[in-house]
């Protein structure tokens, strides 16, 4: 079960003012779904699926990072983020 500093991270992400950059938003992307998945053991996206593989492959460059410190480490991009962006 996520902490609750991780839902507030959560929700504070999409209450930026400025959209982050792809790179970050599938960092944020993987980073979230390794916390409250774990590894990825979905099938991988077809051909011209761009934006699903991306995706896809982000999260699985995650495999073996517990959830907790995917969750850590999605609270402290999201800081980083807001210091930037909001």
């Amino acid at each position: 079960m996520p902490s609750a500093e991780f839902d507030a991270a959560a929700v504070q992400v999409k209450e930026l003012k400025t959209s982050p950059s792809n790179d970050d938003l599938l960092k944020l992307y993987a980073l979230f779904k390794q916390a409250t998945v774990g590894d990825n053991n979905t099938t991988r996206p077809g051909t011209l699926d761009f934006k699903g593989k991306a995706k896809w492959d982000a999260w699985t460059k995650k495999s073996g990072t517990t959830k907790e410190e995917a969750e850590q480490q999605y609270i402290t991009l999201v800081g980083e983020l807001i210091k930037t962006l909001a």
